[in-house]
């Protein structure tokens, strides 16, 4: 059996082995250099949080038992996607599937930003009071079961590789947890890796409390999408330290970081949930 063989066969195991590996790395780097204070306790926030990252995980396997890469080997064995009509080197496809999928997410990513229904799911993410490496997996299972069925439609219009799929899958995994990190780069270390990759300070404008510096730097992975297409921003205006991290209107509710707060959370009405924070709408017109 050759390495590729061998890594879709084991593709759950290898995912959850770097999953736990940067997971460690990155909790260790926030002990040892961190960024911003906490508010909250570590223990209140990473046992809502992780035991949320459980809960998708058990529904994602329950409604999708084949998940990504499943579907990519069936679109292999088909023929489904552009990718399986080329005659591109191994290496570029999956550098082309790569980084389609990469530009996908953060499409994806404006669009729970733009569309206000969406919102209400994705502001479970923002809601967070701190900023830490369990942030970038806490999300709504709603939105999680809706972002597998946009990774599937992409996987099926595209055809990328199954590997690619899997290397996809543990790069958007490593590089979330990496960006939310509560970590301090040197100056010069961020300046240049974010020419490339998103880094901890360039991603953590995006969760501002102030809507327009929230509706900048989408990016979970590369950097090029923002800079290109008009929604890059360097710093927040308070600095990273100063600046206010969370949703406008829910920065003193406590019940957000526990998990039946987190899950209930796209049903509130509170904090006029359908309009504020979503893109191109005036503060002057929140109001419902």
């Amino acid at each position: 059996m050759n390495f590729e063989a061998w890594v879709v066969e084991n593709e759950s195991t290898v995912r959850l082995s770097f999953f736990i590996g940067i997971f460690l790395a990155v909790a260790l780097w926030e002990l040892l250099s961190p960024r911003r204070l906490l508010l909250l306790s570590r223990w209140l926030r990473w046992s809502n949080n992780l035991a949320l990252v459980a809960l998708n995980t058990a529904i994602l396997r329950l409604l999708f038992p084949l998940a990504a890469v499943g579907v990519a080997a069936t679109a292999a064995t088909e023929g489904w996607g552009l990718l399986n009509h080329t005659d591109l080197s191994a290496e570029i496809t999956i550098l082309i599937a790569v980084v389609v999928m990469d530009f996908v997410i953060w499409l994806q990513h404006v669009m729970v930003h733009a569309i206000p229904l969406l919102w209400r799911l994705h502001r479970v993410h923002h809601a967070d009071l701190d900023y830490d490496v369990t942030t970038g997996a806490r999300f709504h299972p709603i939105e999680i079961v809706l972002s597998m069925l946009i990774k599937i439609a992409t996987i099926l219009l595209l055809g990328p590789p199954v590997v690619a799929v899997i290397l996809f899958e543990v790069i958007l995994n490593a590089m979330a947890m990496f960006n939310h990190g509560n970590i301090r780069l040197p100056e010069t270390m961020d300046r240049v890796l974010r020419t490339l990759v998103v880094t901890p300070d360039m991603h953590r404008v995006h969760h501002s409390i102030e809507e327009d510096e929230a509706n900048t730097n989408f990016g979970f992975n590369l950097s090029c999408w923002d800079r290109l297409l008009g929604t890059y921003r360097a710093e927040p205006r308070q600095g990273q330290e100063g600046m206010v991290i969370g949703v406008e209107g829910m920065n003193q509710q406590a019940k957000t970081n526990q998990l039946i707060g987190m899950l209930l959370l796209p049903f509130s009405r509170q904090a006029n949930p359908f309009v504020r924070y979503t893109i191109n709408r005036r503060r002057r017109n929140r109001e419902i």
